[in-house]
């Protein structure tokens, strides 16, 4: 039977995969374009992805051998080096230190899955491959979404990783949201999702959250699950929203855009 670790490991080889795809035929003016992360070109995504890879091996490789995991000196000392580095060597290191991370994980047997505990340095305690490989995910395939669209712009996050990473949004709010967007205002949207479907409360306050599905919701946000997690993420600009996405109430979809920065 397939556990959660295998699933998460599965997408991270999958979406390896399809960015490597892409990423080997980019050329050197390819990487200087503007990502979907509004501040990066390509090659920055890259870099981010490469540089991540790097930490979270260093982080896995520890908790293999137990050694003790990275620290905010080598986190630097890593960034820096990509940092240092060309639009080119961006795309080749990250080729490079995303597959050795892949095959890290794809590495390790049933029992290290269930049992292994990788301390990721932000977080209060280690946490199992399940949820280190989940963190990853959520990174990857988002970026992985900010390099695809440069080149098409009706990329979208890969099925297998949204349906991985969509009961995860409520933890990402804190971190993606900016209440006071909102100007003071406050509002419980009922949100309908399909494929696959989902039904939650999205609460719009001092807080946003998100809560059980609300009996009198003041309106409602209806969307394919793929286009919620963008959005949740700061990922669904008003050229990248497909068909489908509906907001009713008191907010509008302009509102949720900038409530919802994304990172």
């Amino acid at each position: 039977m397939s556990t959660a670790a295998d699933q998460i490991i599965a997408a991270l080889r999958a979406g390896h995969e399809e960015l490597a795809t892409l990423v080997r035929d980019l050329k050197e003016d390819d990487l200087l374009l503007p990502s979907g992360a509004s501040e990066w070109q390509v090659s920055q995504v890259l870099s981010h992805l490469g540089s991540g890879a790097e930490i979270n091996l260093a982080a896995l490789t520890a908790a293999r051998t137990g050694a003790p995991g990275p620290d905010g000196d080598f986190n630097r000392g890593v960034w820096q080096r990509w940092d240092a580095m060309s639009p080119a060597e961006h795309a080749a290191g990250f080729l490079e230190a995303n597959q050795r991370l892949v095959e890290a994980y794809e590495a390790l047997d049933a029992g290290s899955r269930a049992s292994l505990r990788i301390d990721l340095g932000f977080l209060p305690d280690p946490v199992d491959v399940a949820t280190a490989g989940r963190f990853r995910l959520s990174e990857f395939a988002l970026h992985q979404w900010d390099v695809e669209v440069a080149f098409n712009r009706f990329a979208a996050v890969t099925p297998e990783a949204v349906s991985l990473l969509l009961d995860q949004i409520g933890g990402l709010l804190a971190w993606t949201s900016r209440p006071q967007e909102l100007a003071g205002r406050e509002a419980t949207l009922l949100v309908r999702l399909q494929e696959p479907e989902r039904t939650y409360g999205l609460r719009l306050g001092e807080r946003i959250e998100l809560t059980d599905a609300p009996e009198q919701p003041d309106g409602e946000l209806t969307a394919p699950a793929e286009a919620w997690l963008r959005l949740a993420t700061g990922r669904l600009g008003p050229q990248h929203t497909p068909d489908g996405v509906r907001v009713t109430g008191p907010v509008s979809l302009d509102d949720l855009r900038r409530v919802f920065a994304g990172f």
